[in-house]
């Protein structure tokens, strides 16, 4: 289990990644040394000698995990899965809801990136 601990009482982190026991020869580490930010883990592990990532993210109703993503310089090869909770209403991704949020767009920006 991957969690962040704060040393504010008001800030607390509300990202948790599990990853299974049966995996730990992939040597699975939180690097907070490459994106440092509360509601972002970047986990990183090793396959056949390459290093690969995993993000998990929770970005609030303001958003603040897709800005700093948005605006890290952290140049990153080999990510293999973006998982989390972006809270973004937008009719691409729910067709019943009828307006498009500006922050899908973000999400694409960074995804593509």
């Amino acid at each position: 289990m991957f969690t962040r601990q704060l040393n504010d009482d008001n800030k607390h982190s509300k990202v948790l990644t599990y990853t299974n026991i049966r995996l730990i020869q992939l040597y699975f580490s939180l690097r907070k040394n490459i994106i440092n930010y509360k509601d972002i883990n970047l986990i990183s592990f090793f396959n056949y000698g390459i290093m690969y990532f995993v993000i998990s993210v929770y970005s609030d109703n303001q958003q603040s995990a897709l800005k700093y993503l948005k605006g890290t310089k952290a140049s990153l090869n080999n990510i293999l899965i973006m998982i989390g909770d972006f809270n973004i209403r937008d009719n691409n991704l729910d067709l019943l809801y009828p307006h498009h949020s500006i922050y899908v767009d973000t999400l694409r920006e960074i995804s593509d990136s």
